[in-house]
């Protein structure tokens, strides 16, 4: 009989599927491809695999002449009338469970939609690398000892296989060298005293000693009222987004750590995220010492340790994660809170497809799931306070700093005049700071947004200077070794010892980066112990953590950094803070560039005065007039908001409009630019016709890009403005489906993009 019944279904399956007369049922499988296809496909889904696809796994599909083999993400399965076309069948399943929830299948085709990206590159970007591996080796895991402590003293063989599994090694080896039965282990692992080694330590550098942080035994009346605004949505399980707006200092940490308390009271997960790597180990730090199981992703973690530590979250054997931009999709089954600490960082926006912002991603997610969202800043971006203004978003101000803590007193030094700009880098008022601050046992802290020796090397005779040969910018001197290196790039060179343009020789080294810097301080202030943080610096594993370990326990006097020193650090003993170019940032050809100098000279003047001596900032400026400068002199983030608005509003930028930014790019310039004009064109004939149902949708450009030559590549770029982001993003879509692009030419889409360069 079941010989019979292959037969006939064999039969059947072989029939003319477009005979209208002759319908037929079965299991159809929608997949989408990472790459190369825009849409999603249809496969029919075998009897022998029917219990295996499932949405949220991977499986393998054949494609294109040949049927070549593609692995593709199953999004959707559905059982009836089969289509008249012919389908072809799956060929297999990757996975053995869903590595996607349907809740996150439906975040990624919004992703697709709101970035205008393709639906298989949003499943890649929820994913780590380490999950996706096709291939996982199958090993006996390494055993070691749990975190946990044991509920009653261990036997004198369990002490003993106990103590040998300090040191990770599988259960025979363990057995072995602790000469005990393999029964003893075997009992250790089953009562949670020995885990894969995999899981343990919980997070990368979980072996570092603690480090103190004590619960303040009282709050303050601001943090009361923002601590309450929070527990009301957590209790009730509905989704809300409360704005922690706080002076730096003002104890917004405390407050995250009291809502994800009550997040775990409720037995739920909390997932917290912080820009910056270098801010990610202080962050642990307090999470673990008041919580003790931390897990945490981001991009030093190697692909297996983020695989074992999105295993443990999807398991639900860790209640808060820590991480940056890309633990927004951590798999919490249990998801209660979800805490975003400086969210005005443009490090939360993706800058590769899909071009998504972890905070939009963050209040999908918290509205799906009946969250609350907590996003905290002492200077929010300015669609945060657009939002919170237009009462879509709740506000709680945290005006002062708790404890002993006050801000700083900031004084302005003015390079306009000459006396300021004696002695090298540093002025003669700042250099009397710094020495203040050291022969009084206090540290420094010294901000410079700019990484190597000198900014440029340029010819006295004739002005030029050395360029990259790959992009159009100058290269950057970097010692030693005399090299030249294009931050844009990254292409390396021995610089000349002759001018290139003219040959003339003596090449001179102008402006003053990081490590120039640090080299000034070592000579002159003799004695003091001085570090450098910048991504020169930092590209070890674990250099953040022991380079902030060794400023956390005086080992460090002076600390000159990047922009990455410049926010979330709390050090009590830092009495001064320098920024020695706080203008730097105002003369970037973006509409965004007075908040971000803004937004940096207010934060890193907030890293002095946290303890009792208290503590100042200098701030060296050419400009010391300017509303950006003059506001974070004052501490008055929202005097700055209150001019910058209306400003954008005039010209239609973000927050009061949408803007689409699309980059053109390729060998040969005059291609790219009658590329760009052409989808220029495109989009106002687009526009045009749109206008009288949606209103004005503006098209600027093209024109070269700021930085118009970037790895060899020529670079045009056209702007769209809207006062409808949702109406601007269909029109953009609908052109670019349309457009056949060129050989030799690539171009990407960027809605609300946070740089212009």
């Amino acid at each position: 009989m079941d010989d019979e019944h292959t037969t006939q279904r064999a039969l059947f399956d072989t029939r003319p599927a477009w005979r209208e007369d002759e319908a037929r049922r079965g299991t159809v499988a929608t997949v989408v491809l990472p790459d190369g296809v825009d849409r999603p496909l249809d496969y029919l889904v075998p009897d022998a695999l029917a219990e295996a696809v499932s949405p949220g796994r991977r499986v393998r599909v054949p494609l294109g002449k040949g049927d070549r083999q593609r692995l593709a993400y199953c999004v959707a399965v559905r059982t009836g009338d089969l289509p008249q076309r012919p389908l072809k069948p799956l060929s297999g399943v990757e996975d053995d469970a869903p590595l996607l929830s349907p809740r996150m299948i439906a975040l990624t085709k919004w992703m697709a939609d709101r970035w205008l990206s393709r639906w298989g590159e949003a499943l890649e970007a929820v994913l780590p690398a380490g999950v996706r591996l096709t291939r996982r080796p199958r090993s006996t895991p390494l055993l070691t000892v749990a975190a946990t402590a044991p509920a009653r003293p261990p036997t004198a063989g369990q002490a003993r296989a106990l103590a040998a599994a300090v040191v990770p090694m599988t259960a025979a080896d363990l057995a072995r060298t602790a000469g005990v039965a393999p029964a003893v282990v075997a009992r250790l692992v089953r009562g949670g005293l020995l885990v894969p080694a995999a899981q343990q330590p919980l997070m990368p550098g979980g072996d570092r000693p603690p480090v103190a942080h004590e619960r303040p035994a009282a709050l303050s009346a601001a943090q009361t009222a923002a601590l309450e605004a929070i527990r009301a949505p957590l209790a009730a399980a509905r989704h809300e987004t409360i704005v922690l707006f706080g002076v730096t200092g003002s104890g917004k940490t405390e407050v995250y750590l009291r809502a994800v308390e009550e997040t775990i009271a409720h037995g739920r997960q909390a997932i917290v995220l912080v820009p910056e790597i270098s801010l990610t180990p202080q962050t642990c730090d307090r999470f673990r010492a008041r919580f003790g199981r931390v897990a945490v992703l981001h991009s030093h973690l190697t692909p297996a340790e983020r695989h074992a530590q999105w295993r443990l979250i999807a398991a639900g054997g860790a209640n808060v994660v820590v991480g940056a931009r890309s633990a927004v999709f951590a798999p919490a089954p249990r998801l209660g809170l979800i805490v975003i600490d400086e969210e005005h960082e443009s490090s939360f926006k993706q800058s590769t497809a899909p071009r998504y912002h972890a905070r939009d991603v963050a209040e999908w997610i918290a509205r799906e799931a009946e969250v609350p969202l907590v996003l905290g800043s002492a200077t929010p971006a300015l669609e945060t306070f657009a939002r919170c203004r237009s009462g879509a978003w709740r506000m709680c101000r945290l005006p002062e700093r708790v404890g002993a803590g006050r801000l700083p007193p900031v004084i302005t030094v003015d390079l306009r005049t000459p006396e300021n700009r004696r002695g090298g880098p540093v002025s003669p008022r700042l250099a009397a700071g710094i020495r203040w601050a050291l022969d009084a046992g206090g540290q420094v802290m010294l901000l410079l947004n700019r990484r190597g020796f000198a900014t440029h090397v340029q010819c006295r005779a004739c002005g030029a200077a050395v360029r990259c040969p790959q992009c159009d910018l100058a290269v950057t001197l970097h010692q030693p070794g005399n090299r030249g290196i294009c931050h844009g790039c990254g292409l390396v060179t021995r610089l000349p010892g002759d001018c290139p343009a003219c040959r003339a020789p003596h090449l001179a080294q102008r402006g003053t980066g990081t490590q120039r810097l640090e080299e000034y301080c070592r000579t002159t202030f003799r004695g003091a112990r001085v570090a450098r943080m910048d991504t020169d610096t930092m590209r070890s594993r674990g250099s953040h953590e022991r380079t902030l370990d060794a400023f956390r326990n005086r080992e460090i006097d002076l600390l000159v950094g990047t922009q990455m020193i410049a926010k979330g650090l709390d050090f009590p003993a830092v009495m001064l803070v320098g920024v020695l170019a706080g203008d730097t940032a105002l003369h970037i050809p973006d509409f965004r560039a007075a908040e971000r100098c803004c937004q940096l000279v207010t934060q890193v003047a907030g890293r002095s005065g946290r303890g009792e001596r208290g503590g100042r900032v200098v701030v060296q400026t050419s400009t010391p007039d300017h509303p950006a400068i003059v506001a974070a002199v004052r501490h008055d983030y929202e005097a700055f908001v209150n001019q910058e608005l209306p400003a954008r509003a005039a010209l239609g930028y973000p927050p009061e409009g949408s803007l689409v930014r699309i980059v053109v790019r390729g060998l040969h310039e005059e291609t790219v630019a009658t590329w760009a004009g052409e989808v220029a064109t495109r989009l106002r004939a687009a526009a045009a016709d749109a206008d009288a149902a949606t209103g004005a949708i503006r098209v600027l450009g093209p024109a070269p890009a700021p930085i118009a030559r970037l790895r060899d590549r020529h670079r045009w770029h056209l702007q769209v403005h809207g006062s409808d982001g949702a109406v601007l993003r269909g029109l953009v879509h609908r052109v670019a489906t349309t457009l056949q692009t060129p050989t030799g030419v690539a171009w990407i889409v960027d809605v609300d993009p946070v740089e212009m360069l």
